[in-house]
């Protein structure tokens, strides 16, 4: 499922192709596509909002309408979002699920194979994106603020990571990929870390969150970065689908466990389950 980074990269790329433009109508091709309102009422009301900013929350990407509406879209695992112009191809592709129509004939498709993404037009933003938890790239989001969510809580934190009421936007990759940077082990609980630890933890997310937007995205098997772009931090992934490749920190075999469902992979001698059986925070060889 795309996460943080590639929704970012997503809205960056429809940000100056809609800004400004106006929406004609709608046509919902799968009726559960469009959350609310229902598919009628949904290109109705739709019919003349003028696109003020494209931005994000969490894994939801935000239209900010000129009326004060938010029309919001979530990909899901494999939704996309692609701006075409009258007669394309793409209008008549296999798994369109909603075509919403510009007044000046282009149209921007919602295209999603398992039909898990959904639209999304309401008044009140909060309405949808009001439980997720603080944005982890934010100005106010500190080690303070993180603790405030990990404390107390004796869930294991890659759960806790995943969990968008606790961060928004972390998912398994970047859940990863944090918490082998801070040297702290998927399975211990938010109640169990240090303030230090929290702060590494802090850093680390935000550094592997930046990281990949700059490289627009981690391109697997269900998401690819929209117009050719190239997405790019695969090649930087340190332990996300490593399985038996050596730690680029200590050389030792990346580990593979399941936690909470999801696939997880850590470095046993850089995150000990029990921190006094190794030092996380010796420097990197590579």
């Amino acid at each position: 499922m795309p996460e943080l980074p590639e929704v970012e990269t997503v809205a960056r790329a429809l940000r100056p192709l809609l800004t400004g433009r106006e929406f004609a109508s709608a046509r919902a091709l799968w009726s559960r596509t469009i959350a609310a309102p229902d598919p009628e009422s949904f290109s109705f009301r739709l019919a003349g909002q003028r696109i003020v900013d494209i931005g994000r929350r969490g894994k939801y990407i935000l239209f900010t309408l000129a009326s004060g509406d938010t029309l919001i879209v979530h990909l899901r695992m494999t939704g996309k979002l692609m701006v075409v112009p009258p007669g394309s191809p793409e209008l008549d592709a296999p798994h369109v699920r909603a075509i919403l129509y510009l007044t000046d004939g282009d149209a921007l498709i919602f295209d999603d194979a398992r039909k898990f993404g959904r639209i999304w037009l309401v008044s009140d933003a909060q309405s949808v994106v009001g439980k997720l938890g603080p944005e982890p790239l934010a100005w106010d989001f500190t080690p303070e603020v993180l603790a405030s969510r990990l404390r107390h809580r004796r869930t294991s934190l890659k759960a806790l990571l995943l969990d968008q009421t606790v961060v928004a936007g972390v998912g398994n990759i970047y859940a990863d990929e944090a918490l082998h940077l801070a040297g702290i082990h998927p399975l211990r609980t938010g109640a169990d870390l240090t303030d230090e630890e929290i702060a590494r933890l802090h850093g680390a997310i935000q550094e592997v969150l930046t990281a990949s937007i700059g490289e627009r995205g981690t391109m697997l098997r269900d998401y690819r970065p929209p117009y050719g772009l190239q997405g790019a931090y695969q090649h930087h992934l340190r332990v996300y689908q490593q399985t038996d490749r050596p730690c680029l920190r200590c050389g030792a075999p990346i580990r593979r466990i399941v936690v909470t469902q999801r696939s997880t992979h850590y470095c046993p001698q850089c995150q000990p389950e029990h921190p006094s059986e190794s030092d996380p925070s010796k420097e990197e060889n590579t």
